[in-house]
């Protein structure tokens, strides 16, 4: 009976201590791990990690850290609070890359996701980087402040997943614009659930994602200007 309930005590200590993990950028650093950062969409800023948005439901935060969570690689995924600059974030999201480029980690055993006012962050703080290594996914987020800033660029190896009902459409401006890409992949999903579409974790979107994640270890470098 005694083992029993030590064993019940661990089994509760474990499912605790997954349930309260933040995706916190880690405080020790392996140098031969790939890394990913999430940053999600504006929606969720502020306390609620589980916004509801008028037309488009739920937005799961904590089903999409745990959809994205992965033994290959180590998952960083800050909830932001309300009212931060989209580019001060970026500037802060930069620092941590470069950090870890720092300490050693491979810049192309890196990778930047972002969904909408997120993917926007996630371009910028790649435009800040300028580093051709780093990996970039964007979700629907090319669009305002993107579009209106010519000046920004992407950089590396780039994947664009948007939703052919949302408003937020193709990253093809961007690219254009980018002579520093090593690559450039694009895929349209059709859900018909628009800008929510990306609100929780569905195959349409993840499925590619995390092949594209997972491809960037061994991935060799390409440049579109050879």
């Amino acid at each position: 009976m005694k083992f029993i309930l030590i064993l019940l005590s661990i089994v509760t200590s474990v499912t605790a201590c997954a349930a309260q993990r933040d995706y916190a950028f880690p405080n020790n650093i392996n140098t031969t791990e790939h890394y990913v950062f999430y940053s999600h969409g504006f929606i969720v800023e502020g306390d609620d990690p589980t916004p509801i948005h008028p037309r488009w439901g739920v937005y799961d935060f904590p089903s999409i850290q745990k959809a994205l969570d992965d033994d290959s690689y180590t998952l960083i995924a800050h909830h932001r609070p309300k009212g931060v600059s989209p580019i001060d974030y970026a500037k802060r999201l930069a620092g941590e890359v470069q950090q870890l480029i720092t300490l050693g980690v491979p810049p192309e055993n890196i990778t930047l996701t972002g969904f909408s006012r997120g993917g926007a962050i996630t371009i910028l703080a790649a435009n800040e980087l300028k580093n051709a290594k780093v990996n970039v996914v964007i979700l629907a987020g090319c669009a305002g402040l993107i579009n209106r800033k010519r000046d920004i660029q992407l950089y590396g190896r780039v994947l664009s997943i948007y939703e052919t009902s949302d408003d937020v459409g193709s990253c093809n401006l961007l690219e254009a614009r980018s002579p520093m890409l090593r690559e450039f992949k694009e895929i349209a999903i059709s859900t018909g659930k628009e800008h929510g579409a990306f609100y929780r974790p569905i195959d349409e979107w993840l499925v590619p994602l995390k092949r594209w994640i997972n491809d960037s270890v061994s991935k060799p470098e390409i440049n579109k200007n050879e």
